[in-house]
């Protein structure tokens, strides 16, 4: 069977029972829309998921949803960390690695609208570049060690078909000179894209993979400015990457449910190389 036939759909694999019993998953941005949705999928299959908001009570919150969504509590954990605060993703990945020495899936599904007007992180960052990129980038190194200790632990990406209209702007990544909240959001899904392969290196153990999960009627969708299918049709595409039966190459990029092409700076090794070097150097003495 080759990599592309992708032969599972969630709904059989829900059918099948619990194919993800015994395995723990950390779900960024997980209080709504598509994170929640994959959360609740992933409960169902059987996954123990860790389940991240940006604030405690946004966690908990949706630890309740997910509980009255027929979840069970014993398999559901909270955990809290503000993206905009590189200190606060170093202090999650801390204590995942203390609690969890072995991590079967990490997806990577935060994101935030970029705003009218260029924004700052305190770290210096541009806030959609940060929270949708960098905070991925620094999680998947500080998580390396339980990733790989779970021997074939997936990580997968939530981006965007935005990466492909998308360019880097290596001299002004913050695009504080010329900024266009399109271009600063697109931006941020192209990095995401583009730092997939480098998430699971080889001998790692990793697989790692990114997709658009399709125009889904999330908090997200004043960007693109079009009607919205339901989260939960997004979380589906997702949570089949995440299943043991369905195949994946690493570095490999989905829309939706099929394999598609990603921009051609993915598959650039010297722009691959460069973000690398970049992104290490954003998030500084938080890695």
């Amino acid at each position: 069977m080759s990599d592309s036939a992708l032969p599972l759909s969630v709904d059989e694999a829900l059918a099948s029972g619990t194919p993800l019993s015994g395995r723990t998953a950390l779900v960024t941005g997980a209080s709504s829309g598509i994170g929640w949705q994959t959360s609740r999928l992933l409960a169902a299959l059987g996954a123990t998921v860790l389940v991240h908001a940006r604030t405690a009570a946004e966690s908990e919150a949706a630890v309740g949803q997910l509980v009255d969504a027929g979840a069970r509590r014993d398999q559901l954990v909270e955990l809290a960390a503000d993206f905009t605060r590189l200190a606060e993703v170093s202090a999650l990945a801390g204590e995942v690695v203390t609690h969890y020495p072995a991590l079967d899936l990490l997806v990577n599904n935060a994101a935030a609208m970029a705003p009218e007007r260029c924004t700052l992180t305190d770290d210096g960052n541009e806030v959609s570049l940060q929270v949708n990129f960098l905070a991925a980038h620094l999680l998947s190194k500080l998580l390396r060690a339980p990733l790989s200790a779970a021997g074939d632990a997936r990580i997968v990406n939530v981006s965007s078909s935005l990466h492909r209209t998308a360019s880097m702007n290596w001299s002004d990544p913050h695009r504080v000179k010329k900024y266009s909240r399109v271009a600063a959001y697109a931006q941020s899904q192209l990095a995401l894209t583009m730092a997939t392969t480098d998430m699971a290196p080889a001998g790692s153990g990793i697989t790692a993979v990114s997709l658009n999960p399709g125009l889904c009627d999330t908090a997200l969708l004043p960007l693109y400015g079009r009607v919205g299918a339901p989260a939960a049709e997004g979380a589906a595409a997702v949570v089949r990457l995440c299943l043991p039966g369905v195949r994946i190459a690493n570095g490999a990029y989905f829309d939706g449910g099929s394999p598609a092409p990603t921009a051609a700076a993915a598959q650039e090794e010297r722009s691959l190389k460069r973000l690398a070097k970049l992104a290490d150097q954003l998030v500084g003495r938080a890695a």
